[in-house]
């Protein structure tokens, strides 16, 4: 973007130099095996970007929404399924714990997760609660200097590989009622990953069940008084709305590119299809569509950064970009034909990968009632 400044810059290179030497060559061999790159997960951690938007007291970098898409878009292009891992360690877990814990959690648990040393996850969805997260059921009921949970999670990206996970539980009966714990996976007796998932897509990010049977959690890793995770949920939402659609800009960007590439290499009645005009028409349109993502993307960052972005900017971010790189995909796979169905091409994968961030973070469906609720509510405060 014309207003990056020089520093955002340079990361943006680093992370492109890093993704095209260290995730792209593997980005086809997990997907297709449907395991988790950690050798590059953990050298993330030697570049400082695993604690992206975490404080510098504890190892993190500092910087904001901006930054962190930034990586999101340069690694998406690549690999958009460690890239979904790398967002639910920085984001849901490391930039939860940096902005709700206390000085002490944050001394205990931040470094070793800003290094790579351990692997976070966020725990919120449940089997029979996705789009209605409030009204989750996984209760934790406080003992003699510790909680007893019982519950499960679902759909929990990195649940197989986690040290750290950030819990939300209900407390009381209240559906504002819930409360946050961080939980040593580890040391937590009671816990286990139930079941591992397989996916569509996004294959390249661990995915799985976590179970919690009479599990002891001790009252010193409650984040906060009880009853105060409403409010931390809602605010993390939407830094991760705007920095998952930063995976999305990275996927259309990715099929843009292989887009120009086949269509300058690739022949059909004795000349390269890019000759042909509704090739062009076809790349045209993708392109464009790709600058509009980034340019909405990152102004919404930046007002983000500078405390100006609203709830309703946020959703509608998160319902715009992921459906146009879907679209984007699915243009990109017609125009490599026979070639673009098969799994000889990227592009194929990345429509795949492009769908879960319809659904992750907020369903589309969800994300129109939360524009649609604010702006007929604010219509009707005038």
């Amino acid at each position: 973007m014309w207003y990056f400044t020089e520093e955002q810059r340079q990361l943006a290179q680093v992370c492109k130099d890093f993704a095209q030497n260290e995730i792209a060559p593997k980005a086809e061999h997990h997907d297709t095996h449907e395991t988790f790159n950690i050798e590059a997960f953990k050298k993330m951690g030697e570049l400082g970007l695993l604690g992206i938007t975490a404080d510098p007291e504890y190892g993190g970098a500092g910087l904001g929404a901006t930054e962190a898409t930034i990586v999101m878009e340069e690694f998406g292009k690549a690999c958009p399924g460690l890239t979904l891992s790398y967002l639910a360690h920085s984001m849901l877990c490391v930039n939860n714990i940096n902005s709700n814990a206390s000085a002490e959690q944050k001394a205990k648990y931040l470094p070793k997760l800003i290094t790579g040393e351990h692997i976070g996850a966020m725990a919120m969805s449940e089997p029979g609660y996705g789009s209605d997260a409030v009204g989750m059921q996984c209760k934790a009921t406080k003992a003699d200097g510790h909680y007893v949970v019982n519950g499960n999670k679902m759909w929990i990206t990195n649940a197989q590989y986690a040290d750290t996970v950030y819990l939300y539980t209900r407390t009381g009966k209240d559906k504002k009622d819930l409360t946050t714990f961080i939980v040593d996976t580890k040391d937590c007796e009671g816990f286990s990953v139930s079941k591992e998932i397989h996916k569509m897509g996004m294959r390249g990010s661990p995915t799985g069940e976590l179970s919690f049977e009479n599990a002891k959690v001790p009252e010193t890793n409650r984040v906060g008084n009880e009853g105060d995770s409403v409010h931390h949920m809602m605010k993390n939402l939407e830094i991760e709305r705007l920095t998952i659609s930063g995976i999305s800009l990275g996927i259309a960007q990715a099929c843009v590119d292989q887009c120009i590439k086949y269509a300058t290499e690739r022949e059909q009645f004795g000349k390269p299809i890019g000759d042909f005009q509704m090739i062009q028409k076809m790349i045209a349109e993708m392109a464009a569509e790709t600058e509009m993502m980034r340019s909405f993307l990152y102004d919404s960052c930046k007002l983000w950064d500078e405390g100006k972005v609203s709830n309703t900017r946020a959703a509608m971010v998160k319902l715009q970009l992921p459906k146009m790189a879907t679209k984007i995909a699915l243009d990109a796979i017609q125009l490599h034909g026979g070639y673009g169905y098969s799994r000889e091409f990227p592009v194929e994968r990345l429509m795949r990968d492009a769908k879960l961030n319809e659904i992750g973070a907020g369903t589309n469906e969800v994300m129109i009632m939360i524009i649609a609720k604010n702006l007929l509510r604010e219509a009707a405060q005038r």
